[in-house]
Order: structure tokens, then C-alpha cells, then sequence
């Protein structure tokens, strides 16, 4: 039988700040089902790539205080599936933890990256999609992304720009969250499209480009391959950690590399990141008022979203364009438009209580 030499490495270090106060650092966004389809953020994920990588060539890359939180969800993990970063690092070394692990594993492997807790609706033009990225990095030593068509002159995502028409084009350029005159050139363009923060390459091709481009990560992570996978991992993690900088892999090697490859598509693709955007997504009733279940009473109420635990009532009145999100020990109600300062909510809560309610 031929060993199966795709892996995938799924993200799941995130603390999902703008979902409070549902998302908490004891059970952030990629462990909660938001959007109400029945499965939290990381076990969909997983699900949408069993169909192309076997369960035992996952990896999950998470804090050490979400481990437990990982085999609840996804119980057909081993531990050792679980990679757990002692602090959060952004995504570079993150990468690198996954890369570095499956150099020792396999070095002719082949990953694919994934945030935990994106929404994909067609999952068969996105498996299509991943599999013409396979194919290709297979006959190159390419470092491939996805990017998605852009619906509209979004301000929130990054950008990756083709450099030509082909189905698989090189990368001109990446630009980070643009202004709305600039994201409106770039949808009028029609070279942009959003960065999806969803990658596919070779093991060798990823570590080549950390050894040219991110030195010192390189040099840190192979000091310690023969320590992982053994009982030494945890200690030598935890000293590469505190010692590597925090760096994403957009900014630390996609945007220096030459042999950065896009293919774009259009396959439902959403990170929901705010509560906007689960508004969006949202079933809405006759005044465009998006809720959680049948016991929220609304008058004089419309283009609002308001979520509740399932045996709570609640009546609202006289609202316009608000978020309402009510758990048992935490109430939000904020404009729509101030959603962004969710973060300061939180920093004053966190000031006055403590971590208590965060």
C-alpha cells in the first residue's frame, strides 16, 4: 500500500477576541458553533478535508491550554496529532512548528494549511481547487495559495494580486488591509483577490524558504527536530518560542519568495471574523433582523443580530443596525458600526475585573 504523503495542518491557536463574549479565552471561535449549523468552527474544518487527507496525516497546531479542548472536538486525533505552542507566535512559527515536525515524519511530504475557523459553503469546488494546487507544487518547488474572488471592496482582508490570466498564476504582489478607495480599485481591477490564508506545499519547499528568508526561525526549529515527536518536545518548544520572533508567514516569506503561486476561486469562502459578518451569513426575517432562535421578541427592530443562549426570553425594542449578544455572565450591545472597538471593550473589562469575563 503507498503511504499517503499529504498532511493537513490546521491553525487553531487563535483567542477569536471580536466574538466576545461568546468567544472566551477558556473556549475561543474555532471551539464554538456561532453560526448555528451543529459543528464548531475546527471539527467543519476537519471534516471538509477528510475526504482528502486520512486522519492520521492531521496535524493541529494550538495553544497548550486548548489541547484538551482539540481531542474534544476532533476525538479521532492521537495526542501526538496535537502540537501545542506554549504562547502565541502569529503564523510563521506556527508554520514552522508543523513544517519542521513533518520533515522528521516524512520528508517528501506534502502540506495543506488552514485557518480552524473559516467557512467554506461549496466544498466540491474547493476540493477541486486544493487538488489543482496539489498537482502542481507535486512538478514544482512552488509555494502555493488560495485566493478568492472578491464580492465586494472588502477593508479586512489582505489582497494577492495575479500576475497574469492563467488558472495557476505567479504572485505580483500581496497588499495588506487597504482603505475603501483602494480596495474598490483593486475589485474594479480584477487582478485582486482576497488572501485566504489557506496554503499548499511541499515540506522541503516551506523549510527552503524559512532557511533563506527567516533565518533565525530556521536555525531555532532544526536545532530541535531530533527533540520532537520524543518526550524533550515540550521543553525544546518551549525554548524556541520564547526566543523566536513574532512574524506571519504572509509578511515573513510569501511576500519576499519568488516562487509564490495563486489559484483563485470563488467557492463560498467567508472568515467570518466580526459579528457583521455572521449577520451576513445569517438567515434574516421581513426587517432584515438576524437571531438565534424563536424566543427573541423584536419591535420596531431591523438590521440587527442578537444571539442568545436557547432557553433565555428576550424582547428588544426600537433598535437599528445593533448587535446584541447575551451569554450568562456577559451582555453585549453595540452599534454595528463600532463593532472594532469590541477589543477595547474588552482591554477596559479586563482593567476593572480581571480575566474573570474575558
Amino acid at each position: 500500500m503507498v503511504k499517503n504523503r499529504t498532511y493537513c495542518v490546521i491553525m487553531a491557536g487563535g483567542v477569536g477576541a471580536r466574538f466576545w463574549p461568546q468567544s472566551r479565552k477558556s473556549k475561543p471561535k474555532q471551539f464554538l458553533d456561532i453560526l448555528g449549523t451543529g459543528k464548531s468552527f475546527i471539527r467543519a474544518t476537519y471534516e471538509r478535508f477528510l475526504p482528502m487527507v486520512p486522519s492520521e496525516n492531521f496535524l493541529v497546531v494550538t495553544n497548550q491550554n486548548y489541547k484538551e479542548l482539540v481531542l474534544e472536538h476532533i476525538p479521532e486525533l492521537k495526542e501526538s496529532q496535537v502540537l501545542c505552542e506554549p504562547i502565541g507566535r502569529n503564523t510563521a512559527p506556527c508554520i514552522a512548528y508543523a513544517a519542521y515536525s513533518l520533515k522528521k515524519i516524512d520528508p517528501e511530504a506534502q502540506m495543506i494549511v488552514t485557518p480552524a475557523d473559516h467557512l467554506i459553503l461549496n466544498e466540491t469546488e474547493f476540493h477541486s481547487i486544493i487538488g489543482e494546487c496539489q498537482a502542481f507544487v507535486e512538478q514544482s518547488n512552488a509555494l502555493m495559495t488560495v485566493g478568492i474572488k472578491p464580492s465586494r471592496p472588502e477593508t479586512g482582508y489582505g489582497y494577492i494580486q495575479k500576475s497574469n490570466s492563467d488558472v495557476i498564476s505567479r504572485v505580483k504582489c500581496f497588499t495588506e488591509k487597504p482603505n475603501l478607495e483602494l480596495a474598490q480599485t483593486f475589485v474594479e481591477c480584477g487582478e485582486f483577490f482576497w488572501n485566504a490564508g489557506i496554503f499548499i506545499w511541499k515540506v522541503k519547499s516551506i523549510v527552503e524558504a524559512f532557511e533563506k528568508f527567516l533565518p533565525e526561525h530556521h536555525a531555532l526549529f532544526s536545532s530541535i527536530v531530533d527533540d520532537l515527536g520524543t518526550s524533550r518536545e515540550a521543553e525544546a518548544i518551549t525554548q524556541v518560542f520564547s526566543e523566536c520572533k513574532s512574524i506571519s508567514i504572509d509578511y515573513g516569506i510569501m511576500e519576499k519568495a519568488e516562487n509564490v503561486f495563486v489559484r483563485c476561486g470563488d467557492f463560498g469562502w467567508s472568515d467570518v471574523g466580526t459579528w457583521g459578518s455572521v449577520y451576513q451569513l445569517s438567515r434574516k426575517d421581513a426587517y432584515a433582523n438576524a437571531k438565534s432562535h424563536d424566543g427573541i421578541y423584536l419591535y420596531n427592530t431591523r438590521s440587527s443580530i442578537v444571539s442568545l443562549p436557547k432557553d433565555k426570553i428576550a424582547v428588544v425594542n426600537g433598535l437599528k443596525d445593533y448587535i446584541i449578544v447575551d451569554t450568562e455572565d456577559a451582555l453585549l450591545i453595540c452599534p454595528k458600526s463600532e463593532e472594532q472597538s469590541i477589543r477595547k471593550y474588552i482591554d477596559d473589562i479586563k482593567f476593572d475585573k480581571g480575566d474573570k469575563y474575558i
